[in-house]
């Protein structure tokens, strides 16, 4: 597959997909890189994923406020200037901390990108369901442990 050089600017930036009570924009997707994605993350305090795991690997770049992050039941403050490095098959999370926090993502491969996109589709970001946040993120490889009873 021929790809070809991508610039993305602040005003042709996509609209950002509201995601589970974050902001995650799209700055490349696996069809326009031809492998691996990038995306701006942001979020309010306390905002960020439950704990799941997928295939792909993901790095995160924390470039405002600070982030937690929990790795396979370690968890670890990222400061600015911090990078955080996952490998595919980890089960982890993060939250954002006060005042919120900004991050650059990328992933090793597509399907993040997909994934998403059809959590802002269909999943409330104020009251979200689990159990269509379980379908769709099955749906995208992506694996939640249940909650305990």
């Amino acid at each position: 597959m021929s790809t070809q050089p991508v610039i993305v600017t602040p005003k042709d930036r996509p609209r950002g997909l509201n995601v589970v009570g974050e902001q995650i924009t799209v700055l490349a997707d696996g069809a326009v890189t031809g492998s691996y994605e990038i995306f701006r993350q942001a979020g309010p305090e306390g905002s960020g994923p439950p704990p799941h795991s997928h295939p792909w690997d993901e790095a995160f770049y924390v470039i405002a406020g600070q982030v937690t992050f929990g790795v396979d039941g370690h968890d670890d403050l990222a400061s600015p200037g911090t990078l955080v490095h996952i490998p595919g098959g980890s089960t982890h999370w993060f939250r954002f901390g006060p005042g919120g926090g900004e991050m650059i993502s990328m992933t090793s491969r597509t399907g993040a990108a997909a994934f998403f996109t059809d959590i802002d589709r269909e999943v409330s970001p104020t009251d979200p369901d689990f159990g269509t946040l379980l379908r769709v993120a099955t749906s995208h490889g992506l694996t939640l442990p249940l909650p305990a009873n």
